[in-house]
């Protein structure tokens, strides 16, 4: 079955939010006198339906967009494996076939790395919750009042989510009947890395790369941090902006997706209770790489609040900032 964006639901976009549209790369002049790296050149597309922004600095506009056009390539790979937009994509073939013959290794290496988190988070992290998001979309899709769906319809989705039930080998990967998985809490961060990595890899230094959570490859062009603006963060009395040199940020805030007209029902869901955690407004991650501050972010909103240092530590060099519902920010890691 094709997967369809709903109509009526906005992606999380829960860092900062720029225009979507054709994309396009174009220079600012305002880095004009920058010695050696005269140039400061941007980027703005989409991923995974989403907004993106490359930053990038150098002296040759064909440098940059060799680069971008390199960049634009993996997000296109990674999306045919990831994205439930796409429904001849991987992950949206494993869904309607609960099965997927001769994986990637990018797959592979996803799946593995979600396992991993899960047993850290203890089952916090599952990207096993496909069908309880598909129980909410659809109920509220389909009806205009805040009535959640049946306890039972709950309890039926609740059963399927476990990320045990995913058998994974080098050539096959196989769910449980009536299972489905989402790689929304962690592919972003993901993709994000693959595309850092590869731009490190060809030598660039003074780069920013967001394609839905954030990664630098060193400082500005100008050695000063980058500014990360955290709009969801800012909105619920967290912190407006963060530097970054070096490292990751990933917000997860249920307020970017409410199913329900009242916001009640979030798009982030525990896979303990089936229901959309109130604790916290947003959940801003800051990480050596994009992948872990991504699915570090998503755990730590769905987990239960007293677990969140122990989670933390387990993550050398990570922290937080957890805004919880009533405004308060707590800053921990």
């Amino acid at each position: 079955m094709t997967v369809r964006k709903p109509t009526t639901l906005s992606r999380r976009r829960a860092l900062t939010v720029i225009a979507g549209g054709a994309a396009a790369l174009w220079a600012s002049n305002g880095a004009a006198a920058l010695p050696g790296l005269s140039r400061r050149f941007v980027w703005r597309g989409t991923a995974l339906g989403a907004e993106a922004e490359i930053i990038l600095y150098h002296r040759e506009r064909a440098a940059a967009e060799a680069a971008v056009r390199a960049a634009q390539a993996e997000i296109d790979r990674l999306e045919a494996e990831f994205s439930l937009f796409r429904g001849d994509s991987a992950v949206c073939r494993l869904n309607r076939d609960g099965r997927l013959d001769a994986p990637s290794m990018d797959m592979l290496r996803l799946l593995d790395e979600s396992r991993r988190w899960s047993a850290r988070s203890g089952g916090a992290f599952d990207i096993s919750v496909q069908p309880l998001w598909r129980l909410y979309a659809e109920h509220f899709l389909r009806r205009t009042g805040a009535e959640d769906p049946p306890p039972a319809a709950v309890a039926r989705a609740l059963a399927l989510v476990d990320y045990r039930k995913i058998a994974v080998a080098p050539d096959r990967v196989t769910l449980a009947p009536g299972m489905a998985v989402t790689f929304n809490g962690i592919a972003q961060g993901y993709i994000t890395d693959r595309v850092a990595d590869l731009l490190r890899d060809h030598g660039w230094t003074h780069v920013l790369v967001g394609l839905g959570e954030w990664r630098a490859l060193g400082p500005r062009g100008d050695s000063a941090p980058w500014t990360v603006g955290i709009p969801a963060a800012a909105a619920s009395g967290g912190p407006g902006t963060i530097p970054l040199i070096d490292g990751a940020l990933a917000t997860s805030a249920g307020s970017r997706l409410a199913f329900d007209a009242t916001g009640r029902r979030q798009h982030l869901l525990s896979p303990a209770t089936g229901a959309s955690p109130a604790v916290y407004a947003s959940i801003t991650v800051q990480a050596s790489r994009a992948t872990t501050a991504d699915a570090l972010s998503t755990a730590l909103y769905v987990a239960p609040p007293e677990a969140a240092t122990a989670l933390l530590s387990r993550v050398p060099g990570a922290r937080a900032w957890l805004t919880l519902a009533d405004g308060r920010t707590m800053q921990a890691g």
